[in-house]
């Protein structure tokens, strides 16, 4: 019989997922049951989306609760994106997730049957919270369950979230030939609270604690038995190694030590996962709103010519989020996202210089242009190449801060560039907005890191490495 590895920390577990060739059987099931969480998160905002006119119009919702609802979701998610990241760090990754879903079941009802707008307010209140908390602890487990090698697939969570958003457009339709009048906001905000409920039971059935954080903390049986059950890998604790039990001793990672994130080796790190994130997230939500007027001038003014069109576009956006996992494995996550920005950058400049002055076919094409730059690009890699850049004692607090700045872009984007807009006119605000791609392209081209290119962060935390990182902790 083969003498079972022996594991004395995270780098020992790492490498044991990173010696696997495929995620297979019970692994996959629990992958995919993290990235429901994502598609969940996805749902949710296009509910709101597919069904604005019809409830401000049963509503009489005035301009600025239309944009307090919007901006609910991405303005909480600021908050809890780090909070989710500091959930995850201190009690593992699984309870977080659970814990999202219970908010988003309760925002998906206190919405749908909601009889005023203070009432619908609470229910977006409560799936931000979700959202926040969600993304950034799902990327983080999602990164801890996937072989290196395989690290690219995390891009495929853009492709999740245009398919998403195109599944309830979709719905939207179905309920739109049922006949179901104004109330068919209520019906497309309210079956998220069935994606949330089937999510909610899948992952409290079936998600096993990651290995790798329960190894950071010591947990060295605990962390072994999950090897077993999550991938059939037979191991044996060990006694802690050196960086294990620095770690352990250590306070717990929390927001007093998120400066950690932005010093030595995580600094550059840090500034390249959360420029990516920020520009991506202001330059979608800040041309997304110009979609749908496309989407018009092509489809037809109806509420079902309009929703086929949008989810003509989205279908581009599948495309490019699949496409995002080839590239990154390709070129890597930086490069990748490198062209991404590029390749919007003269989509931008291109509908600024052309807009009003060309055929609609090609109005038509130089969004799409646009959406598939983003989601094969920065669109997919701001969220995975943060929870591949650091080690699973402050994973979770990376992402979540990431997430967080990406957040703040999306608020910036819905806001912010709409005034620009009113004062400029439409034109001259995608020249304007095409500052935010070039910015993120020289960011990539000048920070070399790429974790697709290096050894796994927990591997170099490994025993023989300076335990600064452990130490500064400890000083806090």
């Amino acid at each position: 019989m083969a003498q079972r590895p022996g594991v004395k920390g995270a780098a020992d577990v790492v490498a044991l997922i990173d010696g696997l060739g495929r995620i297979a059987g019970r692994a996959r099931i629990i992958w995919f049951l993290v990235f429901g969480g994502l598609f969940l998160d996805a749902y949710s905002n296009a509910a709101l989306s597919a069904g604005l006119g019809p409830m401000t119009s049963q509503m009489e919702l005035t301009t600025t609760q239309v944009s307090i609802l919007t901006a609910t979701a991405p303005a909480l998610a600021i908050i809890f994106n780090p909070v989710g990241g500091w959930l995850a760090t201190r009690i593992g990754r699984v309870p977080p997730l659970l814990i999202a879903k219970v908010f988003a079941i309760a925002g998906a009802l206190f919405a749908a049957f909601a009889g005023d707008f203070n009432t619908v307010w609470l229910g977006r209140i409560l799936v931000g919270v979700a959202y926040g908390i969600d993304f950034a602890v799902a990327m983080a487990l999602l990164a801890e369950y996937t072989p290196a090698k395989l690290g690219g697939r995390l891009n495929l969570w853009q492709a999740v979230w245009y398919v998403a958003t195109t599944s309830n457009l979709a719905l939207a339709l179905v309920f739109f030939h049922l006949n179901v009048g104004s109330d068919i906001w209520r019906w497309s905000v309210g079956s998220a609270s069935v994606v949330a409920v089937a999510l909610l039971l899948g992952q409290a059935l079936m998600l096993k604690e990651s290995p790798t954080w329960l190894a950071s903390k010591g947990r060295l049986d605990e962390s072994v038995a999950n090897l077993d059950r999550i991938y059939g890998i037979k191991a044996v604790a060990g006694n802690p190694d050196e960086t294990t039990r620095t770690a352990v001793e250590a306070p717990a990672v929390g927001f007093r030590q998120a400066g950690l994130l932005f010093k030595g080796e995580y600094l550059p790190r840090t500034i390249l996962s959360s420029v990516i994130s920020l520009g991506q997230s202001m330059q979608y939500f800040a041309v997304g709103w110009y979609l749908p007027l496309i989407s018009l001038a092509i489809f037809g003014e109806s509420f079902e010519k309009a929703t086929v069109g949008s989810m003509v576009f989205n279908a581009f956006g599948i495309g490019g989020g699949l496409l995002s996992a080839y590239f990154g494995r390709r070129l890597g996550l930086r490069l990748s996202s490198a062209a991404g920005f590029a390749g919007v950058f003269v989509a931008l400049v291109a509908m600024g210089l052309t807009f009003e002055k060309v055929p609609t076919a090609v109005a038509f094409l130089l969004p799409v242009l646009f959406i598939l730059c983003h989601s094969a690009g920065p669109g997919a890699n701001g969220k995975s190449i943060a929870a591949l850049s650091y080690s699973s004692d402050v994973r979770a607090l990376g992402t979540g801060v990431t997430g967080m700045v990406g957040s703040f872009g999306s608020v910036v984007g819905l806001y912010v560039f709409p005034q620009i807009k009113d004062s400029l006119g439409l034109a001259d605000t995608f020249l304007a907005l095409s500052i935010v791609p070039l910015l993120g392209l020289i960011t990539c081209l000048v920070i070399k890191w790429d974790p697709t290119k290096a050894a796994s962060p927990d591997e170099e935390a490994g025993p023989g490495r300076d335990t600064a990182v452990q130490g500064a902790v400890a000083a806090h």
